[in-house]
């Protein structure tokens, strides 16, 4: 079964639709349904681990996070399980577009 292609793929591989504008769906998403969607994307990732440090840190946390902070931690949901799980536990160094909401999750948890 064929997927239609994302928004973004449909108006040209740079994401730019017409007039210049950035086509991004999640512009038009109210705060509480992306709070709702990283909730979700939180809590069913991958390994058993990640599900067990980022669902309990969104259902306390993610709510009182600015938009900024909201943007680094969907970021960092879109690294994969293995890594995000080496970067938390401090088996590896987290990478400096991360550090800021990793320290907050590591902080969340007791992780030092």
């Amino acid at each position: 079964m064929m997927r239609a292609a994302p928004a973004a793929a449909r108006a040209g591989c740079d994401g730019v639709g017409e007039h210049g504008k950035i086509m991004n769906e999640a512009a038009s998403e109210t705060r509480e349904h992306r709070l709702k969607r990283l909730q979700m994307r939180s809590w069913r990732r991958g390994t058993k681990e990640m599900d067990m440090i980022l669902g309990p840190y969104s259902d306390a946390e993610i709510a009182k996070l600015s938009s900024d902070a909201l943007d680094a931690y969907e970021s960092l949901l879109s690294e994969n399980d293995q890594d995000l799980y080496q970067w938390v536990s401090g088996q590896v160094p987290m990478p400096s577009e991360h550090t800021e909401i990793l320290e907050r999750i590591r902080l969340y948890h007791r992780i030092w």
